[in-house]
């Protein structure tokens, strides 16, 4: 089989072994819906300072959140399961190509959150105020930005599979994903944090993966109250393309087929 095929028969078998763990899709897709909903019923009125509601701000942030999970939290623990249950080991000693095995993960990640912001977007527009934008500019934003934020997710989601060791859980990938939450404007509007908690979390991706979707699917009128009074696209590429080449290179250096790996 030539190598599109083989990676195209791969990611059917990825997104086939996804959809028999059940409960796995239920927590991809109802969590998310899930914190969404809740959000939009205990937080109303608007962020200070404008008229958008604090719903609308709740749902550009969960979509960011929701590219960042599937990518990085579910297929690091999917890929540490593999490795720690001798899956990795005995498909590496099977004639397909590691690339294609590689490439049928990143393609299932694709398809799940392509799916997932799909289910966010009709609930966001159903229920909490959500309204899509007309500027073909801004979906061209919301095209780069989605991209840039799976690739940095996936490679993270790679590279952090590496470093876990065997008995780990996955306590060790939730907590700090569930607390990065709290400090990148999903949950609280960002200018509202206090300005330590602000020059942290502009450190980490998830910060400026929600901005970029803020800036998709808030007026223009929002800028006016981020930290820097814009939507710094420029630096919302750069910085998730610096953490997509540093995510690169860990993956590399501690991505291991077995335990048994150095």
């Amino acid at each position: 089989m030539s190598m599109p095929a083989l990676v195209a028969e791969r990611t059917r078998l990825e997104l086939k072994m996804f959809a028999r763990h059940r409960e796995q899709v239920a927590v991809t897709f109802g969590m998310p819906v899930l914190m969404l909903v809740l959000l939009g019923l205990i937080s109303g009125g608007t962020v200070d300072g404008t008229n958008v509601p604090l719903s609308r701000v709740h749902a550009a942030g969960m979509i960011a959140v929701g590219i960042v999970a599937v990518g990085f939290q579910g297929l690091a623990l999917a890929v540490a399961a593999e490795r720690q249950d001798g899956t990795l080991k005995r498909l590496r000693g099977t004639p397909m190509p590691p690339a294609a095995y590689l490439l049928g993960k990143i393609a299932q990640v694709l398809t799940v959150t392509l799916a997932q912001v799909a289910v966010l977007l009709v609930v966001g527009v159903l229920w909490l105020d959500l309204t899509l934008p007309h500027d073909p500019m801004r979906w061209l934003t919301f095209v780069w930005v989605f991209v840039l934020g799976v690739t940095v997710a996936t490679l993270f989601g790679l590279a952090a599979s590496g470093l876990m060791r065997k008995g780990a859980n996955g306590a060790v990938i939730i907590l700090p994903f569930t607390a990065l939450q709290f400090v990148s404007g999903v949950f609280v509007s960002f200018s509202q944090l206090p300005n330590s908690v602000q020059e942290f979390a502009a450190l980490f991706p998830l910060k400026w993966l929600t901005q970029g979707m803020r800036s998709v699917f808030l007026p223009d009128s929002f800028r006016a109250v981020e930290p820097a009074g814009a939507w710094e696209l420029g630096r919302v590429a750069l910085v998730l393309g610096a953490w997509g080449v540093v995510a690169l290179v860990v993956w590399i250096k501690t991505f291991r087929w077995s335990e048994n790996e150095r």
